[in-house]
């Protein structure tokens, strides 16, 4: 079994209950990680054998670019769709960070964390 993470993938979205955040946007980070069995590729150093980093990436851009209004529901999104698109990956955990919310005070950013287990 190994583990895959992509750290700090940064987007502009327009997420947020708001009317104003789906107008403006805001910066966000996402941090990605799925458990896999990581063994055949480590053997054959080929990249068929492993989950491909950049298949992931255009998975978090793609579902970041969707407006919602909960976070929850962009991350559900995103694990939802790593768990259909990579028949290996047997566990997915996301992290979605909203960087300086509008929430009224001095709050660098508020992350939301939900995972996903193949069934």
């Amino acid at each position: 079994m190994g583990i895959i993470k992509l750290k700090n993938i940064r987007t502009f979205s327009y997420h947020g209950c708001m009317i104003e955040e789906g107008k403006i946007g805001s910066d966000y980070t996402v941090d990605l990680k799925i458990k896999t069995n990581l063994e055949k590729s480590a053997q054959t150093d080929h990249l068929a054998d492993t989950v491909d980093y950049v298949h992931l990436n255009k998975i978090v851009t793609e579902e970041m670019a969707i407006r919602s209004h909960l976070l929850e529901h962009v991350a559900k999104r995103i694990n939802i769709r790593v768990l259909a698109e990579i028949k290996t990956a047997e566990k997915t955990t996301v992290w979605v960070s909203k960087i300086n919310p509008p929430i009224g005070g001095d709050v660098e950013s508020v992350t939301i964390k939900m995972s996903e287990i193949r069934h």
